[in-house]
């Protein structure tokens, strides 16, 4: 179960049970959560455990019926209420300009008995809400001068949900819930009614918002880039907040954090907020880093099909589930069609719509399972099996929505092309099979930012977009760690080859291995006396060690010809770049692949490639530069999403949903590649792997065209491949070679007709 951002496996669940079981009544709710929060390292930023939000989610595990919490224990708030008692001290009266009050500052109350007395005094006699309590984190603040106490502030917990301020960030449901502790509230904020000085307020908001976030991050652990507060029109006209800059959100609803059953009733306010710093924006909706799903399944619930493996362990309510399963098992019947056609009824496709406009089904959630999955998959291979992860980027062109939200520039103008970019890691077999995606990423660059490229000296790598290539990169070895007896090889083209990439594997001993085709010549080492030697030169002047044939594969403009390449290899350093002097050098493997001797008109192949492998040998040599070759696939498998399943032609209307149906087509286009590969690898594997029963006897009438009931057992993988295929068109002639996935998604769509029709003839009677 997955609940308040948290995964309770059966194993948690379980420990829940047996502590409530075994303390009786002697263990508190309180206990309880922060043993919890120590088997699920459920800590805030600050490393402390959140033991709030731990309660919360075992009182949602109870009134689900999971378990069975210890008997609350009735609390006294006498005590605390005696406490706040106390005699207020005389406050100053201060009548002129800002310069009469003298030097002003903030002075923090928190930890601090006597001030936090003094605050409370000052808000009990003065403020309308009087002292609390405070919701939450919370840091409270006097304004000291030199003739006194002036007032006082406190900032705390930001509202859960939020109309104005949720629409005017961009929040998704999701988003908001994960990023929300990075927006304070601020609840109380007084200048006492002696104090008559004009723009004290605006000028005590403006210093509390250059001292907040240091103050907060200091006691919470977390730096907040956004404050909120309410200003209620019935008393106050809020001119301090717009003379600091404050900007104004809109109107609440008139209801409180209690009003849980939306009677309202409650006054009015103004939303404003203030930004604690420039790319507060681009913190707040970045994508979610969500804690990845392993692949554990409790015994007995095993996956009843293929979209039930890939996708029913998604983080999403049973309703959500049950519906994305449905769609994934209707787009891959009809990759071709849009979704009316592939869902077959208006009713579910407007179901469909409804998913994907609601604000929990975001890209990465959806694609959380299937990752999962994917790691199942390389568990299940033979020890010491070498997985190749091909890490490419790809632009979808979504041109034709105009104005549509969610969108950015992927030509070479701000005002060209629109659409957004997609960078996938897809696991690959060393013979080449796709085994699923270990990470993916997807984004819509702002046209605010076109370029940027001009400042990329400056700009660290962690604000670039080619930091995608480590991010990924760090995917993978994470996986790596936990498939140590397999060994897992990043593989880049060209815009992979970047410094940072190299340190970063280079730190991690324990992490994934990487292999980049070279784009930059760069300076390298081997010893002192050739400090400055260039990386191209230095590889070309390496005596040729053996030759390679290699099948190259049909390109535009270019028929697939098989090519000699001769292979030199040896091994240096990376020094580092032009201003990263105190960077540390990176020992590398180099392997050059130079075809020699090109056919007439045919441009030479050339591959330099960068391996963090040892390569000592002619075999070693020869080995990475198969594994180079096996890219392709990632190649192909943006070609089958964007031909096959017509990305580009769904007409969603906002970018949001279209990032939520490309999840979907994605795991389905894998499945095309997959099933094409394995029938070419594994042909006489039973076709059953892919089809159900239906589809397979309803396939065998179709090509035999004989109305008798086909044999009980199924044709292999290859035989119903070429079947399909030739619904598609495909004419399986001697010289047609195998099929592809074009005439594979036109065939697959009418056995989807077929099947359906066999289905219903099962249950007919005449």
């Amino acid at each position: 179960m997955y609940v308040s951002g948290r995964e309770f496996t059966d194993e948690v669940l379980e420990r829940i049970r047996g502590a409530v079981g075994r303390e009786g009544g002697e263990l508190t709710r309180s206990e309880l959560s922060r043993q919890v929060c120590d088997w699920l390292d459920w800590r805030g930023p600050d490393g402390r455990a959140k033991d709030v939000s731990c309660r919360v989610a075992l009182l949602k595990l109870e009134r689900a019926g999971v378990i069975e919490l210890p008997a609350a224990r009735a609390v006294s708030f006498e005590a605390r209420a005696g406490r706040r008692a106390a005699p207020a001290p005389p406050w100053p009266a201060v009548r002129g300009d800002l310069a009469s009050v003298g030097q002003i500052s903030l002075v923090v109350v928190n930890g601090h008995k006597d001030l936090s007395r003094q605050w409370r005094a000052l808000m009990q006699a003065h403020h309308p809400l009087g002292d609390g309590p405070l919701c939450g984190a919370q840091l409270r603040y006097l304004i000291h001068s030199d003739r006194g106490v002036l007032g006082g502030l406190s900032f705390s917990a930001a509202a859960w949900r939020l109309g104005p301020r949720d629409a005017w960030i961009g929040w998704s449901e999701a988003t908001r819930a994960a990023r929300l502790s990075r927006v304070v509230n601020n609840s109380r904020f007084l200048i006492l009614p002696s104090i008559q000085v004009p723009h004290l307020a605006s000028y005590v908001l403006g210093r509390a918002t250059r001292e907040l976030a240091a103050d907060w991050e200091q006691h919470y652990g977390e730096r907040p880039v956004l404050v909120e507060t309410f200003v209620d029109s019935s008393r106050y006209r809020g001119t301090c907040y717009r003379a600091a800059n404050w900007t104004e959100l809109g109107l609440t609803q008139g209801r409180g954090r209690q009003d849980q059953q939306r009677r309202g009733g409650q006054a009015v306010k103004y939303v404003v907020a203030y930004a604690l710093r420039r790319d507060w924006k681009k913190i707040l909706t970045a994508p979610l880093p969500a804690a990845r799903l392993l692949p554990v399944r409790p015994a007995g619930a095993a996956a009843q099909d293929w979209a039930e493996q890939e996708f029913g362990r998604c983080r999403l309510n049973a309703p959500l589930r049950r519906r994305l399963v449905s769609i994934a098992r209707d787009f891959w019947a009809r990759p071709q069609s849009n979704i009316p056609e592939a869902c077959g009824s208006a009713s579910k496709a407007q179901a469909a719509y409804r998913f994907m406009d609601h604000d929990d089904t975001d890209f990465e959630t959806l694609l959380q399972p299937h990752y999962a999955a994917t790691e199942a998959r390389l568990a299940a291979l033979p020890d010491g099996a070498v997985v190749l992860v091909a890490q490419d980027t790809t632009s979808v062109n979504y041109s034709w929505l105009e104005g549509g939200a969610g969108l950015g520039p992927i030509g070479t103008t701000p005002d060209g092309a629109q659409g957004v970019h997609l960078h996938s890691s897809l696991a690959l077999t060393e013979q080449g099979v796709p085994l699923g995606f270990v990470e993916a990423q997807c984004w819509a660059r702002d046209a605010a930012d076109f370029g940027k490229k001009a400042r990329r000296r400056s700009t660290p790598i962690e604000d670039k977009e080619s930091h995608r290539w480590i991010r990924h990169y760090q995917a993978v070895s994470a996986m790596q760690k936990r498939l140590a007896q397999h060994t897992l090889i990043s593989v880049g083209d060209r815009e992979a080859d970047i410094y940072e990439l190299f340190t970063t594997v280079a730190a991690d001993p324990a992490g994934a291995q990487v292999l980049v085709r070279a784009r930059h010549d760069r300076q390298v080492l081997q010893d002192e006396e050739q400090a400055s030697a260039r990386l191209f030169e230095t590889v070309c002047g390496q005596p040729v060690a053996g030759v390679q044939h290699v099948r190259l594969p049909r390109q535009a403009g270019r028929a697939a010809r098989d090519c000699a390449l001769a292979i030199r290899f040896m091994r240096l350093s990376l020094a580092p770049p032009h201003g990263k002097a105190d960077r540390p050098a990176v020992p590398i493997s180099v392997v050059l692949a130079r075809e020699e001797h090109a056919p007439d008109g045919a441009e030479p192949i050339e591959w330099l490639l960068l391996s963090t492998l040892p390569v000592d040998s002619l075999e070693q040599a020869s080995r990475t530069l198969a594994w180079y070759t096996q890219r392709w696939g990632i190649e192909v498998f943006h070609r089958t999403l964007k031909s096959g399943c017509n990305i580009e032609e769904r007409r969603l209307e906002d970018g949001a949903r279209l990032q939520t149906c490309l999840a979907i087509d994605m795991v389905v286009a894998w499945r095309i590649c997959h099933m094409v590969r394995l029938g070419r690898d594994v042909p006489q594997m039973p076709c059953d792997v892919y089809f159900d029963e239906a589809e397979w006897k309803a396939l065998v009438v179709y090509h035999t065209g004989k109305p008798t009931p086909p044999k009980a057992q199924p044709p292999t993988l290859h035989e119903a491949i070429r079947m399909v295929a030739m619904i598609g068109g495909f004419l399986g002639r001697k010289g047609d070679g195998e099929p592809g996935a074009e005439t594979l998604w036109r065939g697959l769509q009418q056995l989807d007709i077929g099947a359906k029709v066999w289905r219903g003839m099962q249950n007919f009677s005449p």
